[in-house]
């Protein structure tokens, strides 16, 4: 995407965090940006981003995505945002809360890129960036929905940029790893009283907000989301925060047993 054309620009969960972050830099470039919320008139003003156009969009929603998609218009970047945090053990999260997860972490984001493509094809130019995590490429305990929601926007990503890229729409993948958006405060925890993980959750969580906050910002990765937008041919994958280009390398010499061993022990788990 040339920087001296302009283009519109949708990013979803553009209220806070890397989504309000992502939203400012395209507006600052001089791209139409339109920005969604689940009620964007409940805005206080300090969230709303100079120059940026917020539309309601509940992304569990079906109507809600369709009605967003329907007076949307020509789009050329989607940026696939939105999303909520999970934790828990395994056997203590309820059916409904993981299938709710999805519907907001996934099932909405493919929903609304199902929508544009089209359009995007015609017109012979897309971006399509998925915001996932570096969870999605190296799990941890007590985030097994949420790992599974970041894993599935990949798996989607990468496989469907060898069916667009030949239309000049190329999809791909932003893995953040430990950004200091807030999120901590809103990640929904599942515990069950008396449970026999209530020790190592507790602990392990405490670690992980505590990390969260001291993350990088989230200008970071809107930065490279830009570049990533920017670029001709936009990589499969991008990871920002977290050391990650030492872990990816770290994952691809090290066998699958040891970063596990390497997991447990840096949280301090059993195994």
């Amino acid at each position: 995407m040339s920087s001296n054309t302009t283009r519109t620009v949708v990013v979803t969960g553009a209220s806070s965090g890397i989504g309000k972050a992502t939203a400012a830099a395209f507006a600052a470039r001089g791209h139409k940006v339109i920005g969604t919320s689940r009620n964007p008139d409940s805005l206080a003003e300090a969230d709303r981003v100079p120059g940026v156009e917020y539309r309601a969009l509940d992304l569990t929603d079906a109507t809600s995505i369709d009605r967003f998609a329907t007076e949307l218009g020509a789009i050329d970047v989607l940026i696939n945002n939105a999303g909520e945090s999970q934790a828990g053990p395994l056997a203590e999260l309820p059916g409904d809360a993981i299938e709710r997860l999805f519907r907001l972490n996934v099932f909405g984001a493919v929903a609304l890129t199902q929508a544009v493509l089209p359009g995007m094809r015609e017109r012979g130019y897309g971006r399509i960036v998925m915001v996932g995590s570096m969870l999605g490429s190296f799990p941890m305990p007590y985030r097994s929905s949420y790992v599974a929601t970041k894993a599935a926007l990949r798996g989607f990503a990468t496989a469907a940029r060898f069916e667009e890229s030949p239309f000049g729409v190329w999809i791909t993948t932003m893995e953040p790893g430990q950004i200091d958006t807030g999120l901590a405060e809103r990640r929904t925890k599942y515990i069950a009283d008396n449970s026999p993980h209530t020790a190592d959750f507790t602990n392990f969580m405490a670690g992980l907000d505590a990390a969260m906050s001291k993350g990088i910002p989230p200008a970071k990765v809107a930065e490279t989301i830009v570049a990533a937008v920017d670029s001709a041919r936009p990589q499969p994958l991008y990871a920002v925060g977290s050391n990650a280009p030492l872990m990816f390398l770290i994952r691809r010499l090290l066998p699958r047993t040891v970063m596990e061993r390497l997991i447990a022990s840096s949280h301090g788990l059993k195994r």
